[in-house]
This record gives C-alpha cells, structure tokens and sequence, in this order.
C-alpha cells in the first residue's frame, strides 16, 4: 500500500511478485495465440491437418496441447488435425484448443472452419421466373439414429402446388432409395407420404440427402423442378469413448510436483461439441503419485518422492467417460505406464569403512587390491560407472587406480618400485566418483587404504642413480674423473661391495673395483661415433657380499677443444665450361668441433694458385672458386687453405676438372668423355667377353703348337752345304746382292743339269729306272714342282733314296709366309748346298727353341747382360759368304768362334749314335 506516496516496506515484495506474474502472464498471453481461422473442404478425412498453434515465440516454455471437440486432435507440437471424417457446414465449424504450460497455466484458442466451396449463384433465365410454394419446400426431417421398431415408420408428407389442378404422382430417388444405402427410404406415388424402412447408423450417414419428384399421371411429363429431401440423422449416445495414441510415458525420478507427464489422447464417435463427446479423464489408480486434468487428460506429477531405485515403472489405470463424466456416460479404461529415467543420485559407496594390503618392494606394474563398490543408479550409465582417484599419499606416483569396465571395481597397481627402507606403511585416501556430476545434496565417499611394503634382501643402491660428470676430450690416459659408490639399503653404507664395468660402449673408462673411481682407458674423443650432444654413458654394477647387484649410471659431459681441422666435403669436383663465362664451383667445409672452434671458416687460396683461381661469397662453411681466366680443358689442383674460428686450418687441394658437360646441374655435373666412357651397354661387355674368348683360344693354340714335338734330324759330316744368313720374312741383303746366288739356275734346270750327266732323264716326273753316272744306287719317284721369285721359295713334296737312306723334304714357304716342317735334299751343286744348310739351321734352330728344356745346358742358346764390354765372339751380322768355293763345305771350319759352337752342334758323333 502506498500511503502520501510512500510504499510500504511490508506489502511491497508482494506488489512485486504480483507485477512480475501479471508481466508474464500477459507476455505469455502475448506468445499464444488466442483466435484461428482456417478454410478446409466440406468433408475432412481424417489425419487432415488444419492449422497449427503457433507458440514459436514463447522462448524455451514447454506447452501441453488438448482439443474439446473429439473429432480433431492436436500434436505435440501444436498441430491440429481431424481425428475422422468431419463435414464443415456452410455456417462453418468452430472448436477450440487448450494449451498449458509447464507451470500449469492455461490458455483458450478458438478455432473456426469454413469450407473453400463457394457458394451457388444461380444463373438468371430469360423468360418468366416461377415460384415455388412453400409446401414443395419442406424443412429438413430429423431421424433419430438406430432407432427402434416397428418399421416401416412414417415421416413427412411432401405435396406439389400442382397436385391442386393436375393429376400428379410422386417419385423419389438418390442415395437411401436407389443408392447406398438403398431401400430405406420410400414414398407413396399418390399422397407423397415418406417412410423409413429401417434404422440408420449417425456415425455412418449423419446426412441423407436424396431427390423428390412430381409428374402428371396422364402426359408423364414433370409438373415441377426436383426437391431435394435431406433427413438428419440423430445422435445418440451409442459410443463409448476411445483411446488415441500410445500410453507410454517417462519422466524423471524425483522431478517436481507439477512437472507434465504426458497427455491423455481419447476421441468418441458420437455428435461432435454435444455432451455425448464431452469426455472426462479419472485415474483410477496411482493417485498419491500422479493426477490427471479432467477434460484435458493431462498427467501430472503429484508426489516429489518418485525413486526409479525404488520403483522404475508405474502402471496408472485411466477411465475415460463421455456425457462429461455423467453417470449415464459411456466409458472406457486403459493402463498408462509411467517410466522413471535415470539421474545420478546415488553416489557410490563402499563395502568397507578401510581397507589393508601388501606390496612387496621393487615391484613395479602389478595389481595391488580390488575395491569393490555399489551404485544403485542404472547400470551402464555415467550414473552408475565409477572414476577412483587417489586424492592422498601418491604424490611420489607411486600408484595408479583405474575402473574395471564390467564389475565397477577400483583397481590399485603400483607402477614404481617401492622401498621398505624408505617407509613401511603408506596410508592412502581413495574417493569414488561417477562420471555424470551428483545430483542433490549428496557428497562422494571417501575410504583409507593402509598398504605394508614388505622388507628383502636387496642389491647395492648407487648414490645418486645417475651421476653427472664433466671431462675434457684427448685427456691423458689415467686421469681420474671420478669416483661412484654403492651402499647397501639395509646397512646403509658401502663394505664389502666391488665394483665393475657393466656398459662401456667406447672402452673409455676402468672401474676400481674397491673404491668405485673412474679412470680413463682410453683418448676421449667427443667426436667419436658413440658421444651423442657431446655426452657419453657408462653404466657401472655393484654386487655385494651375497651377489646382490645394483647398477648405476655416469653421464660423462665431455668438452670440446680444437683438434680437428676444417674439411672440404667433396675435393672433386667438375666445372662445366660455359662459352663467354668464367665458370664458378660451390666448396662446402665441415669441422667435426664445436663452437667455437668450429665455423664459420675462413677460406684462402694457396701459394701455388698462379693467379688462375679466385675466391669469393664466402658464407659460413662454403665458398665460391672462380676462374680468375679462361683455361682450357683438362685437371686442375687448387690449393685451398681453410681454417676455423681460431684460425686452425690447412691447405686442401681441390680436384677441379675443367669439361664440357653432358648436364650441367648443380650438384649432377657429368663431362661428355666420362659419360661416354661410363655407358658401355650390353653390346659392350659381349664384344669384350668375346675378345678374351678368342684371346684365350689363341693361347691354347699356341700352346698345341709349341708342345708337339719335331722330328729330329741329322746332317751327315760328309754331306756338302752352304750357310746363308737370313730371317723368316725375307731373304736378307746378302741373298739378294750374293752375285753366287743370284746366278743360280732355277730349280727345274739345276735338278735336270746333275740329272743328265748321270742319264737322268726329266719327263713330267721321274720313274723306273736310272742310267748314267747314279747305276742303280738311287731309285724311286721323282716329282717337285719349284717357284723362285725374289722374295718367296716353294716347292712340293719330294723323296729320294740315297746308298740306302730316305730323305723327305716336305713343302714349306720361304719369304713372307710361313715355313713349314722340311727335311732336306742332298743336291748336287751350289743350289744343293744352300737349301740343305737352310733346312739343317732352320730344323736346327727350331729344335733348340722347342726342346731346350730337354738339352745339356751347354748346347742351349743364352742371353747375356751387357756389363760394359764386347763379346770375344761378337756379332753374327759379319758372317759372308762371299769367296766361297761352290761345292766345298770347309769354310765352316774357318768361320771362328762365332759359329765354332754352332758347327760342334751341328756335328752328328759316333757317340751320339750311340746314345741314340
């Protein structure tokens, strides 16, 4: 109240609430629409959607719909559509639609039909229009439904204005007479009274409209226009409502009283918007937990305490009654069945108030107990799966708790070794919680677990398990950098333990096996293959008195000094030559140090550069060599001097080959010759597999041929000869300019000049027998053809039998080709004399060369060395034949040492008959 413009202080909050509720209630008046207008046909199937309540701009507010006309049904979603066939009269139809909210407010929406149909304007007619008598037009006939005999039962009488004047008789046709249903109407021809034949159902043909006509009983002809006859059919209530829809519905547990459950959906077939559609909702059952609005069948929630662990279902018993729940009313029952979903309000809880178990030390991975727990919310929700968490006595992380999927159980592991020395008991605080949050005032339970780490022999512990050391490279060997000790955890000191080299992947380190001190073995090198970041690691093993181990580890930092110089990574390399260019190569340098005595690197050129090279763009670890001037092609040596940041360095050569290249990209360079000579192809290597082929068959040849064995022969003392000098390509100098030689008859006329003294005679060939000087002593054929020419001698086949001895002389070729295996002829005359020399030296000759490992070392031909003076014997180039007498072989006697030796060998002896 407001007194001289003051509020009161007592009445004011309620002044408030009430604004506040007015301002909601008119903005959700505001929100739901309170009239619909809507067209629809004359007959509406049913599931025919008329209109829609449209709530879109109540924000999140949840309406529940409900209709007061049975013949339509309104969704969830406030769609309105016709339960069943429903016919709109041209005055139009009207109904409404009840919407509430989850705070149980309600509001009416009036919805009005009109059918689309529009309505009949008769065309005019000429002429003169008639009238028509009110008796031809009676009103409608009202026929109660299923009504009871005895049939046929009368109606209405209809009469024409003609019957008046005219002799007329009446006809009836249409639906109910001639149509379905037929024979249920029928009418006197004379008097135009209307019958029934029997009853009609409403809820099948609520109108039957059938057609009324009058014609003259003489002409036939029609003595007025049809009349239409309509016969309503009236309700009764004969329909017991009926359930719509399903009956299943859920809500969750401990919701609020008030909170909607579900709507009640029934439909009667009866007279629409008359009470024997007017249905009532009763629950029959389930009262204390739910309620149910009467004409809107709207289930709400009457109780707070719905547990879902104490029931989970609840069958509710519904009557639906028409008339408005009059006693006189139809009714039918069904059994809705209410679902309670699910909230987390159950926390988990334990079995027991605390929990104990063993461990043993040095255990690490292994499952330490199971905690069993109970969740009364439903099972394989986030309500009921439990998280654990240790939330006391693991700050070491010594522990890990996970969920057993199927059982809910907590599962304790230890994933660390644990130490009996370090404390015997350990005291843990363990809390189960759900996956979903709780809800309510509940809190999550907590439970101690008391855990014994048992007590064992244990090995030696280094102290501390990893020790850091930091040496510096290439230090003497000797050195000491360190000691590292071990004690036992249950006497807690160091007796009776030795110490040994377990990992030392370099040999660096000795271990002293009383005192634990590391000394170096070996150059430490912090560039070696086994230092990574410049460190190194050794691992070092401690056994006691009873062979318990223990193994530590000793990170060896290891520092850097400058003890290795810059290098050129590719020394080699090629420089394409590029026309009206002055080519250029890119040297990169690496140096295993670190800074700073690595890079960046200076880079100069050598002394012996000559002015032909030049460096430039130096950049850290490469640089650019130019040619200072153009050069040819070919193999260059630059001298590079590249040193480090502390000037350390040396001279390099670089390998610049200057060419003309195949491809000239950076870093693929390839000169034409050494692609060419690279790329050999298969067709190649056969080539050269077949050379060494042949080659190889060349040897074996050559072998055949040096391995067979001549016949040897002999050259009588007595015999007549001549030595010539000579070689195998050509007869020498001496045999072209000999004036003896080259008189010398040919072949043909010096045989035929002997053979005639001694009555030889020549024909094509030699036969029978001899005269002349030779009587009997030589015989046999005779048969040699001769060509001399000036550089060759050949000649075929010839035998001859002499005092009882065979000589052969077999072909052979004498010049440029080849010579053959000869035996000799025992000429006459100068001519003899020669050729049988030749053939003696040449047989002579090959038989030292083939056979010499056979010969006495005195009859072998040797090669001296030249040690500043002459030979006695000197040189076989002097040998001449000029002067010598034809037919005498005793120059051979005067020759001197040179072929004293020869001639000793060329002497057939009785001793070497002998021998033979």
């Amino acid at each position: 109240m407001v007194y001289g413009g003051v509020l009161n202080m007592s009445t004011g909050p309620i002044l408030y609430s009430i604004l506040i509720y007015m301002v909601l209630i008119q903005c959700a008046q505001c929100c739901v629409p309170s009239t619909i207008q809507a067209q629809v046909p004359v007959e509406v199937k049913a599931g025919y959607v008329v209109s829609k309540v449209n709530v879109g701009d109540c924000g999140a507010r949840r309406f529940y719909f409900s209709v007061c006309d049975p013949d339509f049904a309104v969704l969830p979603d406030g769609t309105i559509v016709t339960a069943r066939v429903t016919r709109v009269t041209s005055e139009g139809k009207s109904f409404c639609v009840w919407a509430q909210d989850q705070r149980h407010h309600r509001w009416k929406v009036d919805v009005t039909l009109t059918h689309t149909e529009q309505p009949h304007v008769p065309q005019q007619k000429t002429g003169v229009l008639r009238r028509f008598r009110r008796r031809w037009s009676p009103p409608p006939i009202y026929l109660q439904e299923n009504a009871p005999p005895p049939y046929p039962k009368d109606l209405e009488q209809i009469g024409s204005d003609s019957s008046q004047n005219q002799t007329v008789y009446y006809t009836i046709s249409g639906p109910g007479v001639t149509t379905h249903p037929k024979d249920v109407f029928s009418c006197d021809e004379r008097s135009g009274l209307l019958r029934v034949h029997r009853p009609l159902d409403r809820e099948e043909f609520p109108v039957v409209v059938f057609t009324a006509r009058v014609f003259n009983v003489f002409t036939r002809k029609e003595t007025d226009l049809p009349l239409p006859i309509t016969v309503h059919i009236e309700d009764v209530n004969d329909n017991a409502p009926e359930f719509v829809g399903s009956l299943l519905y859920s809500v969750e547990e401990h919701s609020k009283i008030g909170t909607v459950v579900g709507q009640i959906n029934a439909t009667d077939n009866d007279e629409p918007n008359t009470s024997h559609t007017k249905i009532r909702y009763i629950l029959l059952s389930s009262t204390d937990l739910f309620s149910i609005h009467s004409f809107t069948g709207i289930i709400s929630i009457k109780s707070a305490s719905l547990d879902r662990e104490t029931q989970e279902k609840h069958l509710v018993t519904v009557e639906i009654r028409d008339m408005g729940g009059a006693s006189n009313g139809l009714s039918n029952t069904a059994t809705a069945t209410i679902s309670l979903t699910d909230i987390n309000d159950n926390a988990p809880t334990f079995s027991e108030t605390k929990y104990k178990a063993r461990v043993e030390e040095n255990k690490a991975n292994i499952l330490v107990l199971r905690i069993p727990v109970e969740d009364k919310d439903l099972k394989g929700t986030p309500n009921w799966k439990v998280v654990f968490k240790i939330v006391k006595g693991n700050e070491k992380g010594y522990f890990r708790v996970d969920t057993d999927p199927k059982t809910n159980e907590c599962l304790l592991y230890v994933i660390k070794p644990l130490d009996h020395e370090e404390g015997g008991q350990l005291m843990l605080e363990m809390v189960a919680e759900n996956e979903a949050p709780l809800v309510g005032s509940g809190a999550w339970m907590q439970v101690p677990v008391e855990l014994t780490v048992g007590d064992e022999d244990e090995g030696p512990v280094f102290s501390p398990p990893l020790l850091r050391l930091r040496v510096q490279e290439n230090i003497p060997n000797g050195t000491l950098i360190g000691t590292y000790t071990a004690v036992d955890p249950e006497t807690r000191n160091s007796n009776g333990i030795t110490y040994y080299e377990d990992t030392d992947p370099a040999s660096w380190i000795s271990v002293d096996e009383n005192t634990g001190g590391l000394k170096t073995t070996n150059t430490i090198d912090r560039e070696s293959k086994f230092v990574s970041n410049g460190m190194y690691n050794i691992t070092v093993r401690a056994v006691d008195t009873i062979k318990k181990q223990g193994i530590g580890t000793v990170l060896i930092v290891i520092d850097d000094v400058n003890d290795n110089n810059p290098k050129i990574t590719a020394p080699d390399q090629i420089l394409c030559e590029q026309e009206g260019e002055l080519g250029s190569i890119t040297l990169h340098a690496e140096d295993a140090d670190a800074r700073p005595y690595g890079e960046p690197f200076t880079f100069e050129l050598g002394e012996e550069a000559d002015g032909k090279w030049k460096l430039k763009d130096a950049k850290g670890t490469s640089v650019v060599l130019q040619q200072a001037v153009a050069l040819p092609l070919g193999l260059y040596n630059v001298p590079v001097v590249v040193r480090d940041l502390q000037g350390v360095g040396e001279v390099q050569m670089v390998n610049v080959r200057v060419c003309e290249c195949v491809t000239d990209t950076p870093g693929e360079e390839v000169c034409a010759a050494q692609k060419r000579s690279a790329v050999l192809g298969s067709w190649g290597v056969l080539a050269m597999l077949l050379a060494l082929l042949l080659l190889l068959l060349l040897v074996l040849l050559f072998v055949f041929i040096c391995s067979t064995k001549r016949e040897k022969l002999y050259i009588d003392d007595g015999s007549g000869g001549m030595l010539l000098k000579s070689n195998i390509e050509a007869p020498g100098e001496e045999v072209k300019t000999d004036p003896f030689l080259l008189v010398c008859p040919s072949p043909v006329e010096a045989v035929d000049s002997q053979l005639k003294g001694q009555g030889v005679g020549l024909g094509g060939g030699i036969g029978g027998g001899m005269g002349g000087g030779m009587g009997g002593g030589m015989g046999g054929g005779l048969d040699q053809q001769h060509m001399y020419q000036e550089n060759a001698f050949q000649t075929s086949n010839r035998e001859f039998v002499t005092e009882g001895h065979t000589n052969i002389y077999t072909s052979g070729q004498y010049g440029q080709g080849f010579y053959g295996d000869a035996g000799f002829v025992n000429y006459s005359g100068a001519l003899d004399m020669w050729r049988s020399n030749e053939l003696y030296l040449d047989k002579k000759l090959v038989y030292f060369y083939e056979e010499a490992d056979g010969r006495y070392a005195d009859d072998l031909l040797k090669d001296y060395g030249y040690e500043g003076e002459g030979s006695s014997v000197g040189s076989l180039d002097c040998l001449s034949l000029m002067g010598i007498e034809e037919d005498s072989l005793d120059f051979l006697d005067t020759l001197g040492p040179k072929f004293r030796l020869l001639a000793h060998a060329c002497t057939r002896t009785a001793d070497d008959e002998e021998e033979e």
